[in-house]
């Protein structure tokens, strides 16, 4: 471990050439920790911070969540007893497990449980923490422990490797496996891949009292479904998880079915909620709760003649309207520098940067949509 922390700022791949063979060190196991230790400063800072933590191979590091979305998820759990049915490299174990007394621990891939055993002693403090290297539907049919919260993030990849989403074919099948998992925990919790249709998750497990949608810089990188056996109403979460605290927008369905928006033409300011917003469906129950109008039935873009301060979204001003033609936008960006955003507008904005030679860049957007009267129209913006 002293190599790997004495090179943490080399090239890995330079490391091999220069250092081919170092007698009682295998320096394709120390190359690939500092890769991996090198990959964790973003998304596991403390665990990289971590001189006696030993990392997974690529495609665990890339599979297992973030050290925010990870602590996101603590903040929503309370018990005494947790098991995390798909262990892997341990961080959502780790941080589900912070306000447990006892952590059960399951895998079924004996790599990643040798992992487990050495790297979270390190990290928890007064847990009882129990490992278990079993199938978890196997581990679960034979326990005769009930646990107040059980966590499973099933495999999102076939056998061929392909990317799966839909919760029926993922392993282990949450489904066809629901009423076991009720049977054996107070309150359940199941990441699921930002690709999945939340009505149907929710159609498919009976009882999901709260979803939340979490979003890391703009992109959705989960979905949380949790059945917490309040038999409360759904309740949906959409979360954009900030350095400074995460910016939420709660929402019922009946909320988001009954409400009746607004509808205007672009005011002085525009607003984008962020994506885990429009991945949560909350299109027009957002308007009418934030005071926004809305500027087409299916343009999720908001407006306000009044800054919107502190709302959930980018905020842009709005400086006026134009026509896509190339000598109005040669005469506005003559380096051809400018960002192009395109919401339900006949042409994407890949398509209106190709055509008018346009490429990312300066302080201004274009803002493509289709507008109150039907028509389609772009305005020249300034984000705030």
């Amino acid at each position: 471990m002293q190599f790997v922390q004495d090179h943490l700022e080399e090239d890995p791949a330079q490391l091999l050439l220069q250092h081919k063979e170092i007698p009682g060190l295998d320096i394709k196991a120390a190359a690939r920790q500092i890769a991996m230790r090198q990959k964790a400063r973003h998304k596991l800072p403390a665990w990289a911070a971590h001189p006696s933590i030993i990392f997974p191979p690529a495609l665990s590091m890339e599979q297992c969540s973030s050290e925010a979305t990870g602590r996101y998820k603590c903040s929503l759990v309370q018990g005494k007893t947790m098991v995390d049915l798909t262990g892997g490299f341990g961080v959502d174990t780790f941080y589900l497990g912070e306000k447990m007394e006892q952590v059960t621990y399951v895998e079924q891939q004996e790599e990643l449980v040798a992992l487990a055993r050495h790297n979270l002693p390190l990290l928890f403090s007064n847990q009882q923490i129990s490992f278990v290297h079993q199938d978890a539907l196997a581990f679960l049919l034979q326990t005769k422990d009930i646990f107040d919260w059980l966590y499973v993030d099933p495999a999102r990849r076939g056998k061929s490797n392909q990317k799966l989403y839909q919760l029926k074919d993922l392993e282990p099948d949450v489904v066809s496996n629901w009423g076991l998992f009720q049977q054996k925990a107070s309150s359940i919790m199941v990441k699921a891949s930002p690709m999945l249709d939340i009505r149907e998750a929710c159609r498919e497990l009976p009882g999901i009292t709260q979803v939340h949608v979490l979003s890391v810089k703009n992109e959705v990188k989960e979905l949380l479904l949790i059945n917490d056996g309040s038999g409360q109403p759904l309740r949906i979460v959409a979360v954009e998880i900030r350095e400074q605290g995460p910016s939420t927008f709660t929402f019922s369905p009946q909320e988001e079915a009954s409400a009746v928006p607004v509808f205007s033409f672009p005011q002085k300011y525009l607003l984008i909620p962020y994506a885990s917003i429009l991945k949560a469906g909350a299109f027009k129950s957002f308007a009418v709760k934030q005071g926004l109008a809305k500027l087409h039935a299916h343009t999720h873009i908001y407006t306000s003649g009044h800054f919107p301060e502190g709302l959930p979204g980018r905020v842009f001003e709005v400086l006026e309207e134009i026509r896509l033609d190339k000598k109005v936008l040669k005469k506005l960006y003559p380096e051809g520098k400018v960002h192009v955003i395109s919401r339900n507008h006949p042409m994407k904005a890949e398509a209106i940067k190709k055509k008018f030679r346009l490429k990312d860049g300066g302080e201004e957007f274009l803002i493509a949509v289709t507008a109150v009267d039907g028509k389609p129209g772009v305005w020249r913006c300034r984000m705030i």
